[in-house]
C-alpha cells in the first residue's frame, strides 16, 4: 500500500511552520497553513514573500517560479479548512499539552487516510500519537531551523508507525530535495540530544564566570570551527525553546547531567528569549547585537 502526498496541512505559522510552508510550495505542493491567529497567518504569507524575494534577487529562483510557488498557498483560517489534506504537520510551540489539543481536535476532521505528523524537536512521537485516531500513521518529521536553508529533516517512527507511513514520510522529505536521517522515539532524537546539552553547558560555563559570552562564543567559533557560537545560536533558536527540550532531557532520561542551568531558567523568566524579543544573551536593539553579560 503506498500513500500519495499531494496536499499538505500546517498548524502553526511561526518561524517553523513559515519555513515548511515556503519548501513544500516550492516544491510544488499545495500548501493550507493554518494557525489559531489570523494576523500570524498573513504574517507567515508576508515571510515567505519575502524570502522567494531574496531568492529572485540572488538569481536562485525567476519571477514566475516565486509567483508559483506564492499560489500553492492558502491561507486556512479554520482546523476544518486542513481536512482534504494527505499529510497535516504540526508545527505549534514546543508544549506537549498544546501539541496534545490540536491532535484531538483534528482527529475528527481529517480523511481517514490523511498521514500526521508532528515538527516536534524533542517530545515522544508515540506519546503525541497516542491521541490520535490513526497511531499507525503518525510520524515525527522534525525540520531544522530556518527550513528553507538547512538540509537535514530527522524521521521518528512512534511504536505504532506503520511501514507505509515512514516510506511515504521519506518519500515526501526527499522530494523537498532534504537529506533524512532517521532517529529512534527517544527524547531530543539525535541533533538536539548533542546540540542542546553543549548549549546548555555553554550557559553553565557563562553562569559560573568561566568566560564571558563574547569569550565563549569566540572561543567555540574560533577554537571549535563552529559556524557561530553556541550562545549566539541559542538566541536564535529562542531560550524557551531551549529550556523546553532541556527539560524534556531532564525528565525523560533522569539524568542530571541534562539539568537546564539556573541562568538559562532566569532569562526565560525575564522573558529575555533571544532574537524575536530583542534580547536574550545578546541585545539585539542596537545597531549590533551587544553581549548582555
Amino acid at each position: 500500500m503506498s500513500i500519495e502526498i499531494r496536499r499538505i496541512g500546517i498548524i502553526g505559522a511561526g518561524q517553523m511552520g513559515n519555513g515548511i510552508a515556503q519548501v513544500c510550495a516550492s516544491a510544488g505542493f499545495d500548501v493550507k497553513l493554518h494557525d489559531l491567529n489570523a494576523d500570524r497567518i498573513h504574517a507567515g504569507l508576508a515571510t515567505i514573500n519575502g524570502n522567494l524575494a531574496k531568492l529572485v534577487a540572488r538569481g536562485a529562483l525567476d519571477e514566475p517560479g516565486r509567483h508559483a510557488a506564492l499560489a500553492r498557498i492558502l491561507a486556512a483560517p479554520a482546523l476544518e479548512d486542513v481536512g482534504d489534506c494527505d499529510l497535516v504537520i504540526e508545527a505549534a510551540t514546543e508544549n506537549e499539552e498544546v501539541k496534545r489539543k490540536i491532535f484531538m481536535a483534528l482527529n475528527p476532521l481529517l480523511k481517514p487516510d490523511t498521514m500526521l505528523a508532528s515538527n516536534t524537536s524533542s517530545i515522544s512521537i508515540t506519546r503525541l500519537a497516542s491521541v490520535t485516531d490513526r497511531p499507525e500513521r503518525f510520524i515525527g518529521i522534525h525540520f531544522m531551523n530556518p527550513v528553507p536553508r538547512m538540509q537535514l529533516v530527522e524521521l521518528i517512527r512512534g511504536i505504532a508507525t506503520e511501514d507505509p507511513t515512514f516510506e511515504a514520510a521519506r518519500e515526501f522529505i526527499t522530494a523537498l530535495g532534504k537529506t533524512v536521517t532517521t532517529a529512534e522515539d527517544f527524547p531530543a532524537f539525535i541533533v538536539n540530544r548533542i546540540l542542546l546539552p553543549m548549549i546548555n553547558e555553554a550557559i553553565y560555563t557563562l553562569y559560573e564566570g568561566v568566560g564571558s559570552v563574547d569569550a565563549i562564543d569566540t572561543a567555540m567559533r574560533l577554537g571549535a570551527n563552529h559556524p557561530m557560537g553556541p550562545l549566539q545560536l541559542a538566541d536564535f533558536i529562542g531560550l524557551d525553546t531551549c529550556l523546553s527540550v532541556m527539560q524534556v532531557l531532564h525528565e525523560g532520561l533522569a539524568d542530571s547531567k541534562y539539568r537546564p542551568c539556573p541562568l538559562l531558567v532566569k532569562y526565560v523568566e525575564a522573558g529575555w528569549l533571544g532574537r524575536k524579543t530583542m534580547r536574550g544573551f545578546y541585545d539585539y536593539r542596537g545597531e549590533k547585537p551587544v553581549p548582555t553579560r
